[in-house]
């Protein structure tokens, strides 16, 4: 468990209080009337964007109430009597209203398949081969310069041995490689320690994704078994994509939100 988070250690080692749910709930109950009196208090332009944000709220709301309601219906209409003499197979077709609506389950499927390659940071500023590298001269002479120093934050996995440095091409410094990122999660507002799993992908080049160079918009892998995230089936999710948000080698730490 990450350092200072003593409500949640001491939760887990004595539990909640025996209130505590009873007075969550009334908490909630209350914030309603809070959130009116609030809006009865304030004057001026404050009262001017409370109130737009409390109505952007409550359209959203009503909006995911009536997606969760509707669904394919098929309803009797008795005000519209035909004239005339109507043919027995149109008998049971007349008289019906068919509304064609999307599913819920149907709309959130093109939600996620829309939503599934979107990450936090869409653009990056690409990083140039002279910025990641440095030259480093390798010889007797000094002349023979092949040999390159990552000056970036990278990632190397568990079972790395290095080569032999004289066969070495890119020299990793231990100083800058990081086994942990500080991930957020989105909807849970919170944020974990996590163990890396592997670099995914660095949008500026393959060979810095070869390499796990990890940069700002990098998109890596980390290990989010402790977070009890289960798919439908109930099975446990071992990993999943986060992207870096900053600058890693600058913070001397990985910050990165999870894509969910």
């Amino acid at each position: 468990m990450p350092q200072n988070e003593h409500i949640e250690l001491h939760r887990k080692r004595h539990g909640y209080r025996l209130d505590y749910h009873e007075r969550k709930r009334k908490k909630e109950a209350r914030r309603p009337h809070e959130m009116a009196e609030k809006a009865k208090k304030l004057k001026g332009l404050k009262a001017k964007l409370y109130n737009k944000k409390r109505h952007a709220e409550k359209v959203q709301m009503k909006k995911t109430l009536k997606m969760h309601e509707e669904r394919k219906t098929k309803e009797r209409k008795d005000d519209k009597v035909p004239q005339g003499a109507v043919p027995a197979y149109l008998l049971d077709r007349e008289g019906q209203s068919r509304a064609k609506v999307l599913s819920n389950m149907i709309k959130q499927k093109r939600k996620e398949k829309a939503g599934k390659w979107e990450v936090p940071l869409p653009k990056v500023r690409a990083q140039s081969e002279a910025e990641v590298f440095r030259v480093v001269k390798t010889g007797k002479s000094k002349k023979k310069a092949w040999k390159r120093m990552v000056t970036k934050v990278t990632y190397v996995g568990e079972g790395f041995t290095r080569k032999p440095p004289k066969y070495e091409r890119f020299i990793r410094p231990m100083g800058l490689r990081f086994k942990k990122a500080h991930v957020t999660h989105p909807e849970l507002k919170a944020t974990f320690c996590l163990p890396i799993i592997g670099v995914k992908k660095n949008p500026t080049s393959p060979l810095y994704t070869s390499l796990g160079v990890i940069t700002k918009g990098t998109v890596i892998e980390v290990n989010v078994s402790e977070l009890g995230l289960v798919t439908q089936g109930g099975k446990v999710i071992w990993g999943k994509y986060a992207q870096v948000t900053n600058n890693p080698e600058n913070d001397g730490c990985i910050n990165a939100v999870l894509l969910v």
